[in-house]
């Protein structure tokens, strides 16, 4: 399988379910190269098209996981990318805990859902992510030092800290957006299938 042919099927392992629009933004390629080879996976039973988003079938699951060893053997054998990663798992930690404090706080001595009407709390936990944010960003430049296509990450994730900061409280973990929850999941994923990593819950 030829390189753009396992990024466009590792962009639906990324996304699950996405458009040619997404599976280019997620992987590097050009949208157009992302619609054909999507539409070449369908005819060739690899590929779901379900209202122009795209899903991968079990056939196309079982080839894209076994091209990732071909693919990424140098980053695999690269003692800075492991490295990099080593030190994204223990970022994540963190990452997950801020994302908790958004997600909810204490009153009374009870988890409360966060309805986001306390601004100074929003702000603190919003700072805490742009902690995590400056401790993970030479783990980026390394990643993408070895594997080029995930320089796409940087740029996503200083965008979703940037509207945060200014007050849209969707872009820290809204699903549905390209937050900075959602683009660090995805990131967490493509780290995992580039080294042969389980994801530990």
């Amino acid at each position: 399988m030829r390189y753009d042919e396992h990024l466009a099927l590792h962009g639906l392992v990324l996304k699950k379910i996405g458009s040619p629009a997404a599976v280019a933004a997620a992987t590097g390629l050009d949208e157009s190269t992302a619609l054909t080879v999507l539409q070449k996976s369908v005819t060739a039973g690899r590929v779901a098209e379900i209202d122009g988003r795209y899903a991968l079938l079990p056939a196309g699951k079982m080839i894209v996981s076994g091209e990732y060893s071909r693919h990424y053997a140098h980053a695999r054998a690269d003692r800075a990318f492991v490295g990099a990663y080593e030190e994204f798992e223990k970022l994540n930690a963190d990452l997950k805990a801020v994302v908790t404090q958004w997600q909810t706080y204490t009153v009374a001595g009870s988890q409360v859902p966060n309805d986001h009407s306390d601004t100074e709390y929003d702000d603190k936990v919003i700072d805490r992510l742009g902690v995590v944010h400056e401790r993970v960003e030479p783990v980026l430049e390394t990643v993408a030092s070895v594997v080029p296509r995930m320089s796409v990450y940087r740029p996503a994730l200083d965008h979703a800290l940037d509207r945060a900061e200014q007050g849209d409280v969707a872009w820290v973990s809204e699903v549905q957006l390209p937050s900075y929850h959602t683009v660090w999941f995805e990131l967490h994923e493509d780290l995992l299938c580039v080294l042969g990593r389980e994801r530990v819950e």
